[in-house]
C-alpha cells in the first residue's frame, strides 16, 4: 500500500504540472470557503483528476502538501476494498504513518467503485475528521436515491465536460475579440477539429493518426464498464446496437416504440437502455419544449452525444458537417449551463435553450443560402412562445434579419 500511495500522490514531493486551467476551476476555489462535501461529476476522461490536481496545486500554497492525500479508486490495487468502505479508514492511517501528518483534505477520485462510500464520507463529514473531502464519479446516479438523502445538505455537486471551444481558444492564446479575427484562419482549423474529433483533452493532444483509437477506446469503456457492469447488463450486444444505432442517427426524431422495431428490442428495454446510457453522461435525450408534462413526455425525442469524438465512430457522419455542428452547438449549450429542448410541430426548431430568466431560440445551419433561408427562418419566426433571441448559428457567417440574428459558432461561443 505504501507504494501505491507514493505513486498517486506526487504533490507531496512536487507540483502538478502541465495542467489545463479550466473554466470551472474559479466556482471550486470559491467552494473551498464551505465545509460541504464537494461533488464533481461528468463523463469519464472529462477533466475530472485534472480539476483534482489544480485544487492540489492550489491548497499546496495553503497547507503542507503532506496534509493532503488523494485516491484513484479505478486503481486496481483498489479492488480487495470494493466492498468495505470502511478500509478507508486503514489506508488514511497508513497515509498518516507515511507522511507523520494529519489528512486535512481527502480526495477520492471515481469513488462509485466502492461500495458505501457515501456512509463513510457521511461519517467523515459529520465528525469533522477533514476540513474538506472531495470526491469524483463517472455515473449521474452517484447522488440518486438513498445516497442523496443521506448526503442531503452536506454536498454541492457540479458537473465537468471535456474542453469547451472558449477553453480550447485559450490554450491557443486566443483570449480577447480582436485576436479571434486576426486569428480567424487558426480559429476556423480549431474548429473543424473540434467537430469531426471533439475536445477531450488527451483527444486533442494527440497526433491525428491516434485520435480515432483513442476515442473508440473510450467509447467502449464507458459502455462496458459504466454501462454494462454497473447494471448487470445481460444482453451486452442488444445495449452496444442501440447505442450504435443512436450514434449514427443524432438529432432525429425517434419514439421508443420507433426505435425498439430498428433494434429488435422491447421498448420497455429502450427506455430503461437510454436511461443507462445518460447516467454514464455518454449521451442526452432532449425531449419537446412544453408547457404540458403530460405532452412533453408523450412526444418523439431526440438525442445527442456529449462529444463530437464519438460521431466520428460512425461512418455515416464523416461528411455530414451539418450534424456534426448541430451535436458540437448541443455541447457547447450544456457547457455555458443551458437546459436544452427542441420544438416540433408541422415545422422543427433545433433547440430551445433556456438559463435562468433567459430563453433562446437556435436555428443550426452549417451554411445559410437562398434555397434554405426561408426554412431556417421560418423555423424560429413562427414559434408559438416568446423567447429572448432568436439565431441561426452557422459555421462562419454573420448577419442580421429583423429579430433573427445570424452569427458563426466561433464567434458565439468564443
Amino acid at each position: 500500500m505504501k507504494n501505491v500511495l507514493i505513486s498517486q500522490n506526487k504533490h507531496w514531493s512536487k507540483p502538478y504540472q502541465n495542467l489545463y486551467e479550466r473554466d470551472v476551476f474559479h466556482t471550486l476555489v470559491r467552494n473551498l470557503q464551505t465545509k460541504h462535501i464537494q461533488v464533481i461529476q461528468g463523463i469519464r476522461r472529462s477533466g475530472k483528476s485534472t480539476l483534482f490536481k489544480l485544487l492540489i496545486n492550489y491548497l499546496s500554497k495553503i497547507v503542507d502538501p503532506l496534509e493532503i492525500l488523494y485516491l484513484n479508486l479505478d486503481d486496481p490495487f483498489f479492488i480487495p476494498y470494493q466492498k468495505d468502505a470502511s478500509k478507508f479508514y486503514e489506508i488514511i492511517t497508513e497515509a498518516k504513518k507515511l507522511t507523520q501528518k494529519e489528512i486535512k483534505y481527502l480526495f477520492l477520485d471515481e469513488v462509485q467503485n466502492i461500495q458505501g462510500w457515501e456512509r463513510f464520507v457521511k461519517s467523515a463529514y459529520d465528525s469533522e475528521l477533514f476540513v474538506k473531502i472531495f470526491v469524483t464519479g463517472s455515473n449521474s446516479s452517484l447522488l440518486d436515491g438513498d445516497l442523496a438523502t443521506l448526503l442531503s445538505g452536506r454536498y454541492l455537486s457540479l458537473q465537468v465536460y471535456p474542453l469547451s471551444f472558449k477553453e480550447i481558444l485559450k490554450i491557443n492564446n486566443i483570449t480577447n475579440y480582436m485576436e479571434l479575427i486576426k486569428e480567424q484562419p487558426k480559429v476556423l482549423k480549431l474548429l473543424d477539429d473540434m467537430m469531426q474529433y471533439g475536445s477531450f483533452v488527451e483527444v486533442y493532444e494527440s497526433d491525428e493518426a491516434f485520435k480515432h483509437e483513442i476515442l473508440k477506446s473510450y467509447y467502449q469503456t464507458i459502455l462496458l464498464k459504466d454501462g454494462v457492469a454497473n447494471h448487470a447488463i445481460r444482453d451486452v450486444k442488444s445495449f452496444q446496437e442501440l447505442s450504435f444505432y443512436l450514434l449514427s442517427n443524432v438529432g432525429s426524431l425517434y419514439s421508443y416504440n420507433s426505435l425498439a422495431k430498428s433494434v429488435g428490442l422491447h421498448d420497455k428495454s429502450v427506455k430503461e437502455y437510454i436511461s443507462y446510457l445518460e447516467e454514464c453522461f455518454l449521451c442526452n435525450e432532449l425531449k419537446q419544449f412544453s408547457y404540458s408534462l403530460k405532452e412533453q413526455q408523450n412526444a418523439k425525442k431526440k438525442i445527442y452525444f456529449s462529444d463530437n469524438g464519438f460521431l466520428h465512430l460512425s461512418f455515416r457522419f464523416s461528411s455530414n458537417y451539418g450534424k456534426l455542428l448541430e451535436n458540437l452547438v448541443f455541447t457547447e449549450l450544456l457547457k455555458q449551463g443551458f437546459k436544452v429542448y427542441f420544438y416540433h410541430k408541422n415545422f422543427e426548431c433545433d433547440f430551445i435553450a433556456q438559463k435562468d430568466n433567459k430563453r433562446v431560440a437556435i436555428q443550426v445551419c452549417y451554411e445559410l443560402t437562398e434555397q434554405n433561408k426561408k426554412r431556417e427562418f421560418n423555423a424560429l419566426k413562427k414559434l408559438p412562445f416568446e423567447v429572448d433571441e432568436k439565431i441561426v448559428l452557422t459555421y462562419n457567417q454573420s448577419e442580421r434579419s429583423g429579430d433573427i440574428k445570424v452569427e458563426s459558432f466561433w464567434e458565439y461561443f468564443a
